[in-house]
């Protein structure tokens, strides 16, 4: 194991700091000084060890309580060490290589109040205003905040402790795909010779992955694929998608995999692809199709599972292509004539995604409606399951459990009020299912759809 000593320090006069940190440069610079000087005083004493806590600086300059997970040589410098930290209570996707200049010793202090979660029931009591259970769910999945292994059921904690000592180190830190090079999420099992790679490059049109970028550049030059494998399903302008089939375009698919593993925690497929089909979202220009994301979902399955995974890569996130996505396998669906609903657990961003996808397809559904509704009928309507449907009316107060059953409560004016809100607003792209070229020649039983009342 690599180790890193630096002995106690006496305080580093720099920059026209003093000793017992003020500072000459006037007051509007006194708290970035006395930070400086702070961390200039505190040097590790002894060798820094595997789950060692420290605070760690992270890209946006402020310091968090993290924990040593790995330590490993510097790739491009022979003295110095790289140190692969977690910040303690937030998602592993935050977890990332810092050098020693990004770290400095936790006090007693900073190591209580960091390891308490950020927690929006107190500030709720200091702000004097009411925090439902919604709004903090909300706030722990922007926020990344993880759940600890009491707030889990046994099993789940079990599962989850498992899931974690085989991908608690990410070697990959960023990937090169097309014109984008993007830090990497999370671990991903690429072949050793590739998965201890910093950086890997990947052909978006092929998928093949590299781990030279003179190796990328000489296949950019013989690779012939401009476009998915498979056919097109879709096109209208410049969005296109193409359906994969696992069992005819195996490696392809395999490779999709391991690239969507980099940004998705609890994906578990790899390798047995065969019995998924793979829709490829892409966005054409005159070089070709270029990878935006992708789902995928099963051929058959026992859990009427309507979509298994879902990856918008991060350049193109927050641009409405995630539902865009969920709005397809949806409309794909209803032409096989099945009530779905997407494989759980949901990542953070999934679920905050395919909430506000849900809400906007149900307000709309009752904005124009008159007559008795049901949640059964708008689970035939809608081809949402009446769990998933009854969770997003609970989300947005608009049903009551009254004798034996949930009773939908909402009037048009609140309707419209909702649908005015950003949260729920028109999605910024829509499927335009005249532009739809797929069918389906196994059906289930043909769906119900409640009649208008005049």
């Amino acid at each position: 194991m690599v180790k890193t000593t630096l002995t106690s320090s006496t305080n580093e006069n720099d920059g026209g700091n003093s000793v017992d940190g003020s500072t000459s440069r006037g007051e509007n610079k006194e708290n970035n000084d006395n930070l400086s000087n702070d961390i200039g005083s505190r040097r590790f004493e002894k060798p820094i060890q595997v789950a060692d806590k420290c605070m760690a600086r992270r890209i946006d300059d402020t310091w968090q309580l993290a924990e040593i997970i790995h330590i490993r040589p510097s790739l491009t410098d022979d003295t110095g060490s790289r140190y692969y930290v977690h910040y303690v209570g937030y998602d592993r996707r935050l977890d990332e290589w810092l050098g020693i200049d990004r770290l400095k010793p936790a006090s007693v202090k900073e190591t209580n109040e960091a390891s308490i979660r950020p927690d929006i029931w107190s500030l709720a009591e200091n702000q004097e205003r009411k925090v439902t259970r919604n709004q903090k769910r909300k706030h722990d999945e922007i926020n990344h905040i993880q759940k600890t292994y009491a707030e889990m059921d046994p099993t789940t904690a079990a599962l989850e402790k498992e899931h974690e000592a085989i991908t608690k180190v990410k070697y990959i830190d960023k990937v090169q795909i097309g014109k984008y090079e993007i830090d990497a999420w999370y671990y991903s099992p690429f072949p050793d010779e590739y998965g201890k790679q910093s950086k890997i490059w990947i052909c978006e049109y092929c998928l093949k992955y590299m781990k030279y970028e003179s190796t990328f550049k000489h296949h950019l030059t013989i690779c012939n694929h401009k476009q998915p494998p498979g056919g097109e399903i879709y096109r209208k302008c410049s969005l296109s998608v193409f359906e994969v089939d696992g069992k005819n375009h195996k490696l392809y698919c395999q490779n999709m995999c391991l690239l969507a593993k980099l940004f998705l925690d609890h994906k578990t497929l790899y390798f047995d692809v065969e019995p998924f089909l793979f829709y490829q979202l892409t966005e054409v220009d005159e070089d070709g199709c270029h990878l935006v994301g992708y789902f995928s979902k099963e051929k058959e399955s026992a859990d009427g599972n309507n979509l298994a995974c879902l990856l918008i890569l991060p350049p193109h996130q927050r641009k409405g292509y995630g539902k865009f996505l969920i709005a397809l396998s949806y409309e794909l669906a209803k032409m096989e004539r099945k009530i779905g609903s997407p494989e759980k657990p949901l990542s953070d961003l999934g679920k905050l995604t395919y909430r506000s996808y849900w809400s906007w397809v149900l307000l709309e559904a009752l904005k124009d409606f008159r007559g008795t509704l049901t949640v059964r009928d708008l689970c035939q309507m809608t081809c949402i399951t009446e769990e998933d449907i009854i969770g997003t009316l609970q989300s947005l107060n608009m049903t009551k459990y009254w004798k034996g059953q949930h009773v939908i409560c909402v009037t048009p004016k609140q309707i419209e009020e909702l649908l005015s809100s950003p949260e729920y607003r028109k999605p910024q792209i829509t499927l335009d299912t005249r532009y739809l070229r797929w069918s389906s020649q196994k059906y289930s039983q043909p769906l119900k759809t409640p009649q208008k009342s005049k």
